[in-house]
């Protein structure tokens, strides 16, 4: 698949292609913290055959307060380097969930590395198209040393806490529009926060578009890219000007980012802290309620 490979690929190709000499296959199965799994241990249970299994709240930077930040490149592509993946390996990340592998996804992009893709329909998909299973953990590594990953940052695929503040005080002309991933409860604040001392509400400006709402209920498929554009618009965003992906603690944001890059838009930010980050400040401003829209 060459240059084109990705953003996603149907579970029946991944079928085909397993054990292809450059492909590298990983669960990122991650769940909430109100969640009552492991995913680890579904790992064991059952796992694609060959997959490494990589927490995204293990591959973070330790030194912040937010959970599972971006770490500094150089310890992002030691951690993937120490699972046997190299810069010349496509890669193909899953979840047996709703949204964590897209995070991963990001994260490789963040760090320069293209040839990444999401298995379209999970694990679920994967087993639908007639693919096994296996419960042995494979080793870290294809051999005894590990691989050499080079991470090249990326800045303009991300956004902070300074960003977003200075985001809010430009006119709204001028603003990137911010697009929050978060159920609709969550972002109007009208459920308490999962995360200990985090305030309720969302981003003043910010708008709701639930992460689901891109996925088909019946397949769990990425929808197609004309129906993820018009699910943006029935929300108020243009998609001719610039937009920035935010949600509870950066996982789920990043289903957005990747929606968009269906539509042809590869250059969509993601807010990395989003609302763990934000609303442990009360000095952010806030706002509550569901009805706000892209142009206040």
């Amino acid at each position: 698949m060459g240059d084109a490979f990705g953003p996603l690929v149907d579970p029946a190709w991944l079928v085909a292609s397993l054990g292809a000499a450059d492909l590298r296959v990983i669960d990122a199965t991650w769940y909430a913290p109100i969640d009552d799994k492991d995913a680890r241990a579904e790992f064991t249970a059952g796992h694609i055959p060959g997959a490494v299994y990589i927490d995204i709240s293990d591959v973070c930077d330790p030194g912040h307060s937010a959970p599972h930040m971006l770490p500094p490149a150089e310890l992002f592509a030691d951690f993937i380097g120490a699972a046997g993946i190299d810069g010349d390996c496509r890669i193909v990340v899953y979840d047996n969930g709703e949204y964590a592998a897209t995070r991963l996804w990001w994260m490789f992009r963040v760090f320069g590395h293209d040839r990444v893709a999401l298995l379209d329909g999970g694990l679920a998909g994967w087993s639908a198209a007639g693919g096994e299973l296996e419960t042995a953990t494979p080793a870290p590594a294809p051999s005894p040393t590990p691989a050499v990953f080079k991470a090249v940052f990326r800045p303009g695929l991300i956004r902070s806490m300074a960003d977003v503040l200075a985001n809010i005080g430009r006119d709204a002309g001028d603003r990137e529009q911010m697009v929050d991933a978060r159920p609709p409860d969550r972002f109007a604040g009208e459920l308490p926060e999962m995360r200990p001392g985090l305030l309720s509400g969302h981003i003043p400006g910010s708008v709701n578009l639930h992460y689901a709402d891109l996925i088909d209920d019946h397949s769990g498929r990425f929808r197609a890219a004309a129906e993820i554009e018009q699910a943006f618009r029935d929300r108020g965003i243009d998609l001719d000007r610039p937009i920035v992906a935010t949600c509870g603690s950066g996982v789920s944001a990043c289903h957005l980012a990747l929606g968009l890059f269906l539509t042809g838009r590869s250059d969509v930010p993601v807010y990395d802290g989003s609302w763990a980050e934000w609303g442990a400040h009360p000095d952010n401003p806030r706002r509550m309620g569901r009805d706000e829209d892209a142009g206040s």
